[in-house]
């Protein structure tokens, strides 16, 4: 992921400077020696063979008598067409795929829209970027299934480095699940001396991030609400 960022970004930047501003910010240690070596590396059989099975996966994906299939049936009809491979495979590339067939039933609401009286304004509009640190984070929250149930977890995370700068999880969607997550962020960046005065955090407008505690803890770190 590091590696993709230096990427998208080393045009403007360049490689170095970007590396010491995310050792020295950011706490991620990463060299120019590092990202060179990354980046010249020869793929693996393993990534190879992920890529071609992905187009495999996508092919039985969109065509029009399988768009419905899940991962059990997308792996039934690979192992139909002759193709060995593990289930638990099937399941981590449809996973980052963004693949999920019809569910029968509910999923969980993670929003609950609150009153649209005093709602902030929309301060970023789609338009997710930031030159730096701490210029614009984005709050949500979502749910994975497990079998023992549904997992939630809230995050915060920095729109510059792409990095999630506060998490919780939990089985149930408790009052303080977002502002937890955000107090996590909070505290990660004030224990590296780092100036949140001026941040935007956005989020939706659940009533998770309109409740006058979350709208507190906000402004005692001087950051500025957007709702989208």
């Amino acid at each position: 992921m590091i590696v993709a960022y230096i990427d998208e970004q080393k045009d403007t930047w360049g490689v170095e400077p970007i590396c010491r501003v995310l050792t020295a910010e950011l706490d991620v240690k990463i060299a120019p020696q590092t990202y060179y070596a990354a980046r010249n590396r020869p793929p693996s059989a393993r990534s190879i063979r992920d890529t071609e099975l992905s187009k495999e996966i996508m092919r039985i994906h969109t065509h029009p008598r399988m768009r419905v299939y899940g991962i059990r049936k997308i792996h039934a009809q690979l192992v139909r067409e002759g193709t060995t491979v593990g289930k638990g495979r099937v399941e981590r590339l449809c996973r980052s795929l963004g693949i999920r067939g019809t569910v029968r039933g509910k999923y969980p609401r993670t929003t609950k829209p609150a009153p649209e009286t005093g709602r902030p304004r929309d301060l970023v509009k789609r338009e997710f970027t930031a030159t730096a640190p701490n210029q614009l984070w984005v709050a949500d929250i979502t749910y994975v299934p497990t079998r023992s149930g549904w997992v939630y977890v809230a995050f915060v995370l920095d729109v510059f480095s792409r990095m999630i700068v506060g998490w919780q999880t939990s089985t149930r969607m408790y009052t303080d699940l977002a502002l937890d997550a955000l107090t996590m962020g909070v505290w990660n960046r004030r224990k590296a001396s780092q100036n949140l005065n001026g941040l935007i955090h956005h989020s939706d407008s659940g009533v998770q991030y309109r409740a006058i505690r979350y709208s507190q803890a906000l402004q005692d770190c001087d950051a500025v609400a957007s709702v989208g």
